[in-house]
């Protein structure tokens, strides 16, 4: 079987926030940007990964949950157990750095963990935890 990530879903809550953290903080370019009565999916990736895109999407857009299930969804979103992204990089410092130079949440500076990896954390601006590992010799 050949199967390969395509895409990936993240709920976001403000258009222009997001935007601007995985756009401009993160340096992912914009895939598309798609508003449909009042609501927004982003789809962004990094430039040299075409083929593997996060889709921003706004969690009041599924038809198939109820308001109190939105409501609890908005509320872990907001102290970040909703959702998990884990990207990597080569110089953690670096980028650690760049996050913490702009209005990014940190939620744990870089350190080495017990199981081999080292890393950091920080929150999106919809409140998703977004975790950073250090992988030597990889973009």
């Amino acid at each position: 079987m050949n199967i390969t990530i395509h895409s990936a879903f993240l709920p976001h809550t403000d258009h222009e926030a997001s935007l601007a953290f995985y756009r401009d903080i993160l340096g992912f370019e914009v895939r598309k940007d798609v508003g449909y009565n009042g609501m927004h999916w982003i789809t962004v990736g990094h430039p040299e990964q075409p083929g593997t895109s996060l889709v921003l999407h706004p969690p009041a857009a599924d038809p198939g949950i109820t308001d109190e299930e939105r409501r609890t969804i908005t509320e872990m979103m907001a102290k970040g157990t909703y959702a998990i992204l884990t990207l990597a990089t080569p110089d953690l410092d670096a980028t650690f750095a760049q996050l913490a130079a702009s209005d990014t949440e940190i939620v744990q500076e870089p350190i080495d963990q017990p199981y081999g990896i080292r890393d950091c954390a920080v929150r999106d601006p919809a409140g998703n935890l977004i975790r950073i590992n250090e992988i030597k010799g990889e973009r």
